[in-house]
């Protein structure tokens, strides 16, 4: 049973990746000196995995979709200070609660995973080395 559920994903992620809006290259190469503001907090939430290619994930700040990643993409975020949850949505929904400090930056990885039917996601808070060599890797979507 396993072996046929990883010959239909594979067959699956062949067909074609998923595509998102995406965001300015001006904007992108800008957000990637990982600048702060001094009153708010800024999110970074990225994918950098090929795995689930074929899917698209939304992504919300509570409750509120800020826009959905493909694979190798990164959404960006400037929150008010505070007590923030963070979803990713697959094939389920993983969350995770942030406390965004005036001037910080958080990093936060959606891990692809595969799940019955299509993709699932995790979502980690990652260190800031992590987290920028991640979003180095990725492209800006197109943010809310």
């Amino acid at each position: 049973m396993k072996k046929l559920l990883s010959i239909a994903f594979l067959s699956l992620s062949l067909v074609g990746c998923a595509s998102v809006s995406m965001g300015d290259a001006k904007q992108d190469a800008a957000l990637k000196t990982f600048k702060a503001p001094t009153d708010k907090a800024s999110l970074y939430i990225y994918r950098n995995e090929s795995m689930g290619a074929v899917s698209k994930m939304g992504v919300t700040v509570d409750g509120v979709s800020i826009g959905q990643t493909a694979a190798n993409t990164y959404l960006y975020k400037e929150v008010a200070p505070g007590k923030h949850t963070i979803t990713s949505q697959a094939e389920n929904d993983s969350s995770i609660e942030v406390d965004a400090k005036p001037g910080s930056i958080l990093y936060i990885w959606q891990e692809v995973k595969m799940g019955f039917f299509g993709a699932r996601s995790k979502l980690q808070l990652v260190d800031p080395a992590t987290g920028q060599k991640g979003v180095r890797e990725t492209k800006l979507a197109e943010t809310k």
